[in-house]
């Protein structure tokens, strides 16, 4: 099982692991920081022992990362049991962090405004987020008021927690205050980090409903 760095400290950016496994251009290392597509979230970028990562691969079930495979840019010379450093882009993670977590509290605040509803896919780019959701009228109207709330909330620098699951370990729940629900992504600490952000509303088809979140 790869130690996932990046829960324990998402804000670091760098670290040294040793190799697992290694087929070709695809290795495996005991421990890292670079994240991999999962839930929604791109995957970082970065290299593995100087080398550009250009496809990250999580290997486990629906809610949690158990291992992650790694395709270099090239076959590297290495073997099993050597040491590699590990680096990504810092700038790109931070700003999925910060749309991460501002797209699960504006989910909360648009369940508030219009009631339950079926969510069909989400996306968390480092340039916006998006939710895709099942709705029988466009949310256009409504979408001032809850970017206003929203921005509201994020100013008050509400703490958001990354906990454990006790039962099962590489189960992360996201947490910000009273809200709960399971995540393995990367996400900031406090509300404040994210700053604002802008809704902007899509129309993907009848019947479906697509918001997209902006960074300001």
């Amino acid at each position: 099982m790869t130690q996932k760095i990046f829960w324990e400290n998402p804000y670091q950016d760098t670290c040294t692991a040793k190799i697992t496994s290694i087929e070709g251009k695809k290795i495996k290392i005991d421990r890292t920081v670079f994240f991999a597509c999962s839930g929604g979230q791109e995957s970082d970028e970065g290299t593995i022992a100087g080398i550009k990562v250009v496809n990250a691969v999580k290997l486990g079930d629906k809610e949690s990362i158990i291992d992650i495979e790694y395709e270099l840019e090239i076959e590297p010379i290495l073997k099993i049991g050597d040491d590699v450093s590990v680096h990504i882009d810092i700038e790109k993670r931070k700003k999925l962090m910060r749309l991460h977590s501002a797209a699960h509290i504006a989910y909360y605040f648009m369940l508030e405004k219009l009631g339950k509803f079926k969510i069909i896919g989400s996306n968390i780019g480092q340039d916006k987020a998006r939710v895709d959701f099942l709705y029988d009228t466009p949310v256009t109207d409504v979408l001032p008021e809850i970017e206003a709330k929203l921005n509201s909330f994020l100013s008050e620098n509400q703490h958001i927690i990354m906990a454990p699951d006790p039962a099962k370990p590489d189960l992360r729940w996201w947490c910000c205050g009273e809200w709960k629900m399971p995540c393995g992504g990367t996400h900031v600490k406090n509300t404040g980090e994210i700053r604002t952000i802008e809704l902007k509303r899509k129309n993907i088809g009848a019947g479906k409903e697509r918001v997209e979140i902006y960074l300001k």
